[in-house]
């Protein structure tokens, strides 16, 4: 099959672009680096079914050839570089979620958007379900992202529903592994960095709040269920293992065997207090559960980051 990955330059893309060649299909990647990195995809380049197209989605796409499927990983998805690029967050989740659907229209091929956990906002559900509606704040500062991704989800619907584009859509929880950017502000690379160098590790709050975390490889295999599945509505696809923040922070500092002490700071606006997907639905419709328990995964990317990258 042919695919087309947008933000293949980023951290789940790149690891997508790579499942992808593995199983023979050929790729046409497209990433314009706003947050992507080249090295993520510097090792596919000489595949001869991996081609790359330097190109901002915001503005429409034309692909010789026929598609068979388009992969909509294209955002920024830490907290530090959508809050850094505000607008185009919410020009790649509109417009450019609206011009891959259109490319998908066009070639009849099959749609997958990546939305996210944060469609839920600070959630009022637990453990959060597809059915929950969220509890988002559309004018915080994480707005962008958090509404960014609520507005891919109902064009995507709305191509579905108006045209039968056949769209799949993934509400993608905390996800880590290798090619991360250290400085992304999330937890996973924040506290490995700070272990590795025997820094204070920045607990944010008083760390009581929690988070499930999954391992790239199993968010990957979850992705590719749901792009060949018949399922039209959202499913959530994550870890349903939670643990508290200062719960994980002592985790990376037993299995990095860091000295690190704990420094708090206070709590970002709108940060969610509990965080942690019922996947009922991605284990019933598409067989899916996670498969890579968390000191695995964990270990996996310690020993990555203690290669200079």
């Amino acid at each position: 099959m042919r695919y087309l990955v947008a933000g293949a330059a980023g951290f789940v893309g790149s690891h997508l672009c790579d499942r992808l060649i593995a199983e023979g299909h050929e790729v046409c990647a497209v990433d314009n680096f706003i947050t992507g990195a080249e090295r993520n995809i510097a090792h596919l380049k000489s595949r001869p079914r991996f081609q790359f197209i330097h190109h901002d989605v915001i503005q429409p796409i034309h692909v010789d050839g026929p598609l068979d499927y388009v992969l909509n990983l294209a955002s920024p998805a830490s907290p530090k570089d959508y809050l850094d690029h505000p607008v185009e967050t919410l020009r790649v989740g509109s417009e450019g979620t609206r011009n891959l659907l259109e490319l998908a229209l066009e070639k009849d091929a099959g749609f997958l958007l990546t939305s996210t956990s944060e469609c839920y906002g600070d959630p009022l559900e637990h453990p959060q379900k597809e059915t929950y509606w969220g509890n988002v704040n559309p004018i915080g500062p994480r707005s962008c992202y958090d509404e960014s991704k609520r507005f891919a989800e109902a064009v995507t619907m709305a191509y579905h529903r108006t045209h039968g584009v056949r769209t799949t859509i993934a509400r993608i929880f905390n996800t880590y592994g290798p090619r991360m950017h250290l400085n992304d502000g999330r937890i996973v690379p924040a506290f490995i960095d700070q272990a590795l160098r025997n820094a204070p590790m920045t607990v944010f709050g008083t760390g009581a709040q929690t988070r499930s975390f999954c391992y790239v490889s199993d968010l990957v295999d979850g992705l590719l269920r749901l792009a060949h599945s018949s399922e039209r509505l959202p499913v959530n696809l994550g870890n349903p293992v939670e643990l508290t923040v200062l719960e994980f922070a002592e985790r990376i500092r037993v299995l990095t065997g860091a000295t690190s002490q704990l420094v708090f700071e206070p709590l970002p606006q709108d940060d969610p207090q509990r965080r942690r997907p019922d996947i009922t639905k991605a284990n019933q419709v598409l067989g899916w559960q996670p498969q890579v328990g968390l000191d695995e995964g964990l270990t996996y990317t310690i020993e990555y980051f203690r290669v200079p990258v």
